[in-house]
């Protein structure tokens, strides 16, 4: 049987567009060989619309510029992809939707059959800026360590999307330790006492047996949040040699003591500091205990994370948080801006993940805890409980149903000048090419996979996914 492939085309602009396919010349390779598509639209005319299908040729001269998928060199392995289930997004799925409204929501999120497939999730070890209130697992040292508070809305969110995705990745990130460790004494701010390392390893393995105890592995956690910002709400201050001290000789050596295979993960925090976690793993000691580096899209380039890559070729590279908001609405640029940058360039750019921000926030950018107050979440939670899918939604659903845990990146070579471009290849044999034009004139091209080939047009304002069976 002709394995399939997926092919994502993106074609960006302020107008309105449609992807069209030429007819193409030469013989079928076989009468059931066809290309399905899926289209969203900078107008939004089109989004996620699935579209008639077009015959697949084998190969033949063409005049087009040639995309050619070679899966004989292979790149990294996929983890997954989605966004953050913070506290917030827990509290509105949980508190602000029925049970309806919550199984339509969450199904839609998680199901890669029934909906986009997210197969990833971030969440804070404790408060963030996107909690209801300022907290940790144990604010105070007399008191023992509990995670009672996230049994109000964040681990039955977790539980539900469990069911709907049993392999859903699940990554940790504490945006604080407790103030008594601390040497500002309050959440916001501050830096981890020299003291107080051991403690805060044995907070953080406290943090993974907690959740273990309801069912719960985590996938992986970052050592902490932006560790080069403070702010009011939950932060802490770690430069990179304090980083260093704290994985080699704290929360490293607690792990493999507990016997602990979450994955550690630097750094979490913008591509302007890739210097950060290379310092970190030019320590071979540090290194043993490291899968890899995290990084955001605030500040900087998405190539730095190569610069990590050829610095330590072995070690993992993952895409954590960026976030939308008011100030940018224009849905055709976003759309643009996210595939280029957080999901074709980060993959480009060796990333085995990608996650946005917030999955869920309400009509008021919240509900906040002293941080962004104009953020956009993946979907919004109407007042009634009813949802609204925005260009983040769109943006990730064209990853994260058709690029599925475990596959791998592999070539794809040359292109039109305007076409920006990554290829997959599926665990079930599937492809995945997302290809995406910057320019402002239509991009036609062929795509050619072995004895396989089609062309295909790509009009300013249009993603397009393409399914080969």
């Amino acid at each position: 049987m002709i394995r399939s492939i997926v092919f994502i085309g993106v074609c960006l602009g302020l107008y309105s567009c449609s992807a069209t396919s030429p007819k193409p010349s030469g013989s079928p390779v076989d009468s059931s060989a066809k290309v399905s598509s899926w289209v969203t639209n900078g107008t939004q005319t089109k989004l996620l619309q699935k579209e008639s299908a077009t015959p697949i040729q084998k190969p033949s001269a063409t005049a087009l510029p040639l995309i050619e998928v070679d899966e004989s060199q292979v790149f990294q392995e996929m983890d997954g992809f989605g966004a953050a289930l913070t506290g917030s997004s827990a509290y509105l799925i949980q508190q602000k939707m029925n049970a309806s409204q919550r199984t339509a929501l969450l199904t839609e999120l998680f199901d890669p059959q029934k909906g986009i497939g997210i197969s990833y999730v971030r969440i804070t070890a404790g408060a963030s800026d996107f909690s209801l209130s300022d907290f940790t697992y144990q604010d105070d040292p007399s008191k023992p360590f509990s995670i009672e508070k996230d049994k109000a809305d964040l681990l039955p969110a977790l539980k539900s999307a469990l069911t709907i995705q049993p392999a859903l990745k699940i990554m940790g990130s504490p945006w604080s330790a407790p103030a008594w460790m601390k040497s500002s004494g309050k959440l916001g701010g501050g830096k981890l006492k020299p003291e107080s390392y051991g403690d805060f390893a044995g907070y953080l393995v406290n943090y993974i047996k907690g959740y273990r105890a309801e069912g719960i592995n985590l996938e992986a956690i970052s050592v902490q949040n932006e560790p080069l910002h403070e702010a009011a709400y939950p932060s802490m201050r770690m430069e990179a040699s304090e980083q260093l001290d704290f994985v080699k000789n704290h929360l490293g050596p607690a792990f493999r003591k507990e016997s602990i295979a979450t994955k550690i993960l630097l750094y979490d925090h913008n591509w302007d500091r890739p210097d950060y976690p290379v310092t970190i793993l030019n320590d071979p000691e540090a290194k043993q205990y490291v899968a890899g580096s995290a990084f955001h899209a605030y500040a900087g380039k998405v190539s730095a994370m190569s610069e990590v890559h050829a610095a330590h070729p072995d070690k993992g590279l993952y895409f954590t948080e960026i976030s939308g908001g008011s100030w940018a609405t224009n849905f055709g640029d976003n759309l643009k801006w996210n595939l280029s940058n957080i999901f074709i360039g980060t993959a480009n750019n060796w990333s085995k993940n990608a996650l946005l921000w917030n999955l869920a926030l309400d009509p008021d950018a919240g509900p906040q805890n002293k941080g962004c107050t104009n953020c956009r979440g993946v979907v919004t939670v109407l007042p009634d409980g009813s949802f609204q899918r925005n260009v983040e939604y769109y943006a990730l659903a064209h990853f994260s149903k058709f690029v599925r845990p475990g596959a791998k990146r592999i070539a794809s070579g040359q292109s039109p000048a305007s076409v920006e471009k990554v290829a997959f290849r599926n665990p079930d044999g599937s492809r995945v090419l997302i290809v995406l034009n910057t320019g402002t004139e239509t991009a036609r091209f062929a795509v050619k996979d072995g004895n396989r080939q089609f062309s295909y047009s790509l009009e300013p304002g249009a993603v397009s996914t393409l399914i080969w069976e």
